[in-house]
């Protein structure tokens, strides 16, 4: 069977991705994953500063998926750079650098030494529902996207991934103007905003009261999103995939390959 496939121009082994979010925050990680059989993996998103992220509690295990408001910690792009550097001939698959800050500026600057590190294509994360002035709070509006990638674009030459947000009555219209703005593929999707409560404490569980549901309770709304920006580029699929039959699904919608991020965190 043939699984080898190609999203913006990188050959991949096969389809299957380590999607940037909770695991990838260093090389050794992402070298672990290359061993489990990975086609490419995904750093955590980085960002120009290091970052402690949220207080405990920050995880909501839920039967249908999990909720996280991690904050997005990190050790800062000045860390991150050098070990990426010093590890990168030690990974043979494609690194994909996620990029992160509070301002188009500051993601360009992240973006640009992530790729000066040796990160084969660099995503942009435009839709982190839950820290304020980050992710979706740059990329909500077709307007504001088209922005924040356009000043990207220019920062880096290699191929240039969006990661986007089910939160919009129009999926298209984001992916068209990022498209625009010099993407070269997109990723759908991120995870969603969402809460919850313990009746019995009568208070949210989370420190930061919101945060982002993954796993499969969002797997048919990534799928949605994936069928209607097929037509568009090169997309990756990501959102609640557990096994080869929802591999499957993404693919049949259109993916040319799948991200995988919330199971390997429940599952190692």
């Amino acid at each position: 069977m043939v699984l080898e496939t190609e999203v913006a121009g990188i050959k991949l082994r096969n389809p299957l991705i380590l999607a940037s979010g909770i695991l990838g925050n260093t090389p050794a990680l992402l070298k672990r994953v290359e061993e489990a059989g990975a086609g490419a993996v995904t750093t955590k998103t980085i960002l120009p500063r290091p970052t402690r992220g949220f207080s405990n509690p920050v995880v909501v295990e839920l039967p249908f998926g999990i909720i996280n408001a991690m904050g997005l910690p990190n050790p800062g792009i000045d860390y991150f750079e050098r070990e990426l550097r010093e590890a990168r001939g030690e990974i043979g698959i494609p690194v994909i650098g996620s990029a992160g800050g509070g301002s188009p500026e500051e993601v360009a600057h992240v973006a640009g030494r992530l790729q000066d590190a040796g990160a084969d294509a660099v995503e942009i994360n435009a839709s982190c529902p839950h820290v304020r002035g980050h992710g979706f709070e740059l990329g909500s509006t077709p307007e504001m996207l088209y922005d924040l990638v356009k000043e990207v674009r220019r920062s880096v030459k290699v191929p240039l991934i969006v990661k986007l947000s089910p939160m919009t009555h129009d999926i298209r219209g984001l992916g068209r103007a990022a498209l625009e703005a010099g993407a070269d593929a997109l990723n759908a999707v991120n995870t969603i905003r969402a809460m919850y409560i313990d009746v019995e404490a009568m208070r949210p569980v989370l420190s930061n009261r919101f945060g982002g549901l993954s796993g499969p309770a969002i797997r048919p709304i990534a799928v949605r999103c994936v069928y209607e920006l097929a037509d568009l580029c090169d997309v990756i699929g990501t959102g609640g995939v557990e096994s080869w039959r929802d591999a499957a699904e993404m693919i049949l919608a259109g993916a040319k390959a799948v991200g995988i991020g919330t199971a390997v965190s429940r599952r190692g």
